[in-house]
């Protein structure tokens, strides 16, 4: 567990985990770059929905990569 930039209790390893399937797949897709940088933005999300009671990894990477699709796109367009 980590207190992490004031937003309390979080399960690293869940959040490492999730962050890790979801870059990977936003990496292969383009969506982000293939660089060993943590997205930040992809990071939020993930916290986002954790704090909301997501605590699936493997859903909280789709919810996340849906997230960030949605978000990035519609960023895009305006």
């Amino acid at each position: 567990m980590l207190v992490e930039r004031g937003l309390g209790v979080m399960n690293v390893e869940l959040v490492s985990e999730a962050y890790a399937i979801a870059a990977n797949y936003l990496r292969r897709s383009g969506a982000i770059a293939d660089t060993l940088v943590t997205d930040e933005h992809l990071l939020g999300i993930i916290v986002k929905l954790l704090h909301h009671g997501e605590f699936n990894k493997i859903r909280l990477a789709n919810k996340a990569i849906a997230r960030f699709e949605a978000e990035t796109g519609a960023r895009a367009v305006a």
